[in-house]
């Protein structure tokens, strides 16, 4: 009998501390502490873009040195490319004497370069077809032997010399000369004739 009640009271002990202990395991788990809920941000928060003192000090620092890469570099670049303007050239080679009848006007570069070669018995000269009044291009007019402008009326000699019309003055001669048997003439260079520029060697190719 004692046996009996001994094994009774060990089996109701353990039950006793079966159910203490799963009794402490529920209440652990409804003390056990929960999680802080994080506080959302609001809707319109822009994060790092919020711009706060700090931020905007840090915002100005990169624009600054973004600013001074940027020009570091173009200024590079600008020394390795420097800024060149590419004219086209002025001169040009116009034939040979040869190519020109005497006594006529040669009207083969008005198109092209806006010249007209004149060659007389003792030379060749190239006068610029500008008209000195508005910078109309005057017409030569082979029948009436003279250079006509079509906007007011100016006429000009076979040798470029203003007799009619609002032209204030001839027109202007441009520089010519020899290159190995070639005529070149440059637009660049130009003689007046009222400033007695028309007597110098670069306005009149002498050849006969």
């Amino acid at each position: 009998m004692s046996n009996e009640k001994e094994n009774n009271d060990v089996g109701n002990s353990k039950q006793e501390e079966q159910k203490n202990e799963a009794q402490e395991q529920q209440q652990q788990k409804k003390v056990r502490p929960r999680k802080a809920k994080q506080d959302k941000p609001p809707a319109d928060d822009q994060g790092i873009w919020r711009m706060n003192r700090r931020n905007v000090f840090t915002f100005a620092g990169w624009l600054a040195f973004l600013g001074f890469i940027a020009t570091a570099t173009l200024g590079f670049l600008r020394y390795l490319f420097p800024r060149v303007l590419f004219e086209p050239p002025t001169a040009f080679r116009a034939g040979t004497p040869d190519d020109y009848v005497i006594g006529e006007v040669d009207t083969r570069w008005m198109e092209q370069y806006r010249v007209w070669v004149v060659r007389t018995r003792t030379g060749i000269y190239a006068l610029h077809a500008v008209c000195t009044h508005l910078g109309c291009t005057p017409r030569w007019l082979d029948t009436e032997g003279q250079f006509k402008c079509p906007c007011h009326g100016s006429g000009f000699t076979q040798e470029g010399v203003n007799f009619e019309g609002p032209a204030p003055r001839p027109l202007e001669r441009l520089h010519i000369a020899m290159e190995n048997g070639v005529i070149v003439i440059d637009r660049g260079i130009r003689y007046r004739e009222e400033l007695g520029q028309w007597a110098e060697p670069g306005a009149f190719l002498e050849y006969t």
